[in-house]
């Protein structure tokens, strides 16, 4: 038996709670995760999970395995990218999950780049623009727009944008421009329900806020860019949503005057969890990409 494949597959498996949550981190078949656990439990002469209805429970022997396996999983990790130098070597499985539509926009271009430079690495890549358990789902990495929910989370900034209101110029050609904010009333406006619906805007150290009433609501970031491109209303978006029509002119910043909080990047770890030396260059190339494209 690997010694070093078997912590991988216990640490996996108290992590995601389950056999199957584990298989599905590890890209294997069920019978095989629990025979390799089984297999650690009789080469260790020691009970590593309680087995019940409910789920699976570590025991205090399971329990101070998980914390020495997943420091040995990290050292190995390190000793192989110190003997190859500059992290030049990776390999092995990497799960990130990002936005979809940040992810389409500036993270999936670049990928060949990145596991070009990597070709031992394989990658997986969860599309959610939800808060999803990292823990539960076995992720590496999480790219995060925002303000971060989690304050205990372990997290890096990696870039910031600028936030406008933005329309397409067909839009404004019909409804004419706003010239303050009080005049968004007059609009119509297409609210992300992931975000608050009161919109602040600050000039000259004056606040003023906005309370949006859009009849078009959306719950993900892609449904707010098709919106928009359909010239259906008005928005608040980060540059990075609208790259492509902002560069063309498609889409136009509204009330420039005024100012907006920034969109702040993330690279998030699993609390609880040493980062491991593959998340944390793949958060160093997003950061390198993100300066280099603005």
């Amino acid at each position: 038996m690997d010694r070093l494949q078997a912590m991988i597959v216990f640490v996996r498996v108290l992590e995601a709670g389950s056999f199957s949550g584990a298989a599905r981190v590890l890209g294997v078949g069920q019978p095989a995760v629990s025979k390799t656990v089984a297999q650690l439990e009789q080469r260790l002469n020691v009970k590593l999970l309680l087995r019940s209805t409910h789920g699976l429970t570590p025991t205090e022997a399971g329990l101070r395995f998980y914390e020495r396996a997943r420091l040995a999983i990290q050292e190995a990790d390190e000793a192989e990218l110190a003997a190859r130098g500059a992290g030049g070597g990776l390999s092995g499985r990497l799960r990130i999950s990002a936005a979809p539509t940040f992810a389409r926009l500036h993270v999936i271009p670049h990928l060949p780049q990145f596991l070009e430079a990597h070709p031992g690495l394989d990658v997986d890549v969860v599309l959610d623009d939800r808060m999803i358990d990292l823990i539960a789902e076995g992720i590496d990495i999480s790219l995060r727009l925002g303000k971060l929910a989690d304050t205990c989370a372990v997290a890096r900034k990696l870039a910031s944008s600028r936030c406008s209101v933005l329309a397409t110029a067909e839009y404004l050609t019909q409804k004419g421009r706003p010239q303050v904010p009080a005049d968004l009333a007059d609009h119509e406006t297409i609210v992300y329900t992931q975000l608050d619906n009161v919109w602040k805007f600050r000039r000259e150290g004056t606040e003023v806020s906005v309370m949006i009433h859009g009849r078009a609501r959306f719950s993900a970031a892609e449904g707010i860019r098709a919106a928009v491109l359909a010239d259906m209303g008005l928005t608040i978006a980060s540059d990075w949503m609208f790259a492509p029509e902002l560069a063309n002119n498609r889409v136009l910043r509204l009330l420039e005057s005024w100012s907006l909080p920034d969109t702040d990047l993330w690279a998030v770890f699993p609390t609880g969890r040493l980062a491991t030396a593959k998340a944390r260059l793949f958060a160093k190339f997003v950061e390198s990409v993100m300066k280099e494209s603005h």
